[in-house]
């Protein structure tokens, strides 16, 4: 089975410097001939190797903004970490309004549904199966599970994620005013890559109901740039009648979903490594009693999204400002319910499950006896190798290479201590030695390493 990917590398800006390599959760990177490579059945988009790299060779796949003019009706599905990218004192009709006038007819708020979603998280929650029970909002520790913890992939929540809830309840909408399926085009802004993986190679289901994945800086910029040309020369408008509650507009955060949750002992953890951490330990049956785990990859969760324009903690406290805004207008009885949605509401709960969550295959081999011999040969060239992780032969682990051996064809002789072993065994040549450095790292480098070495001495 083939997975879209965001993440892709532009090979003529790459260094082969290792640093994507050495970031990866899952070990889905390897260097060749001078360039990082991305094994695509390991990636799980998390945006890590774009972070890393100083040359900014990791580059993230976005689908042209002209592709929502296909489409008579366009739909921009916008969250709420969108909107806390601006000033407190940029309004949100205002960025509605821009929004509208750059091509976007309807524009609706990602978290929309959330009271539709969280409805359907906490009748989980009761039914106590599988604990904990580990949200579905992230897609990147979705994919984490998928690869990294296979045998977690029952505790994940087989529900769909706030934006695909939304995406499909505005299609409804649409339709039902009078609009053909096939001329409705709906267009998520994204803070990050995996949710593009999301929408392109959606988990638990055949087709996303989201047509197109705009990258949420290079929205930003053309929006921000519309601000600045009008200056204060610009009407307010009306927002549309189904606006968010304060809740809503948190749920993107961490403890966003925790805060709504039912369940007597439930955690947020933010973070990749923290989630990696945590879910070792669930694996390992070190945790016991919790019943909800809300996991998300990014520090900060969405605001930290690799694709979010401004800084993730102002943009967090925008965002509260938000939310207390609309919290007193609550109180005061002046905010406008999202009936529209309400109207729709057991609609969507009746189609928000999706088809339980399959581990990504990433077995040794079809054949079960075959797998376990491979497994043997694994651990006995795990045994051979230094065990000090250094990546010099192309991999991030010494463990890496040994699958890589059995699996990809890689030598144990890619391994600079084995190298210098059979040198000293004059079973190796140092000419030899440094041919497999030259395909691991490419000859430009070992050229010029050998010609800066020879200068010094």
């Amino acid at each position: 089975m083939s997975f879209f990917h965001a993440l892709q590398i532009n090979e003529n800006v790459c260094e082969g410097c290792s640093h994507c390599m050495r970031v990866c959760p899952t070990e889905a990177i390897r260097v060749r001939d001078g360039k990082a490579h991305i094994n695509e059945n390991r990636c799980i988009d998390c945006g890590n190797c774009f972070i890393a790299c100083p040359h900014k060779a990791v580059f993230v796949k976005q689908d042209d903004f002209e592709e929502i003019f296909k489409f008579p009706c366009r739909v921009a599905l916008v969250p709420a970490v969108f909107l806390g990218q601006f000033k407190d004192e940029i309004s949100v009709s205002r960025i509605y309004a821009i929004l509208n006038e750059i091509g976007f007819q309807h524009v609706i708020e990602t978290e929309i549904t959330v009271p539709i979603y969280t409805e359907a998280k906490n009748r989980l929650e009761r039914e106590g199966n599988n604990k904990p029970l580990i949200s579905s909002y992230c897609p990147a520790i979705v994919r984490l599970i998928q690869v990294k913890f296979p045998g977690l992939v029952e505790n994940i929540m087989p529900v769909k994620a706030p934006l695909d809830i939304t995406a499909m309840y505005i299609r409804r909408k649409l339709v039902k005013d009078g609009w053909p399926e096939d001329q409705i085009g709906v267009f998520y802004v994204t803070p990050c890559a995996a949710k593009i993986a999301a929408v392109k190679s959606p988990v638990g289901e055949e087709k996303s109901s989201v047509d197109g994945v705009i990258n949420m800086d290079s929205l930003y910029n053309r929006v921000y740039k519309k601000i600045k040309e009008q200056g204060h020369d610009y009407k307010e408008v009306k927002l549309p009648i189904a606006q968010l509650t304060s809740d809503s507009i948190l749920t993107s955060l961490t403890n966003g979903e925790r805060r709504l949750s039912i369940a007597e002992h439930s955690l947020s953890i933010d973070g990749m490594d923290n989630c990696i951490e945590f879910l070792e330990k669930v694996e390992n049956e070190e945790i016991e009693g919790v019943d909800f785990l809300e996991l998300r990859a990014c520090d900060q969760s969405c605001p930290g999204g690799i694709l979010t324009y401004n800084n993730r903690f102002l943009t967090c406290e925008r965002m509260f400002n938000r939310a207390r805004y609309v919290a007193g207008k609550e109180r005061r009885g002046e905010m406008t319910r999202a009936d529209e949605v309400e109207e729709e509401r057991q609609y969507l709960l009746d189609n928000i499950s999706v088809d339980e969550v399959e581990p990504r295959s990433i077995s040794l081999d079809p054949d079960i006896s075959k797998a376990l011999e491979k497994m043997n040969k694994i651990k006995e060239l795990e045994r051979k190798l230094p065990q000090i992780d250094c990546g010099i032969c192309g991999a991030p682990s010494c463990d890496a290479l040994a699958e890589d051996i059995v699996c990809n064809g890689c030598k144990l002789s890619d391994c600079i201590f084995v190298q210098r072993n059979m040198e000293a065994n004059k079973d190796m040549k140092v000419e030899e030695s440094l041919k497999i450095m030259e395909d691991i790292w490419g000859y430009e480098k070992i050229i010029s390493f050998v010609k800066k070495k020879n200068n010094e001495i």
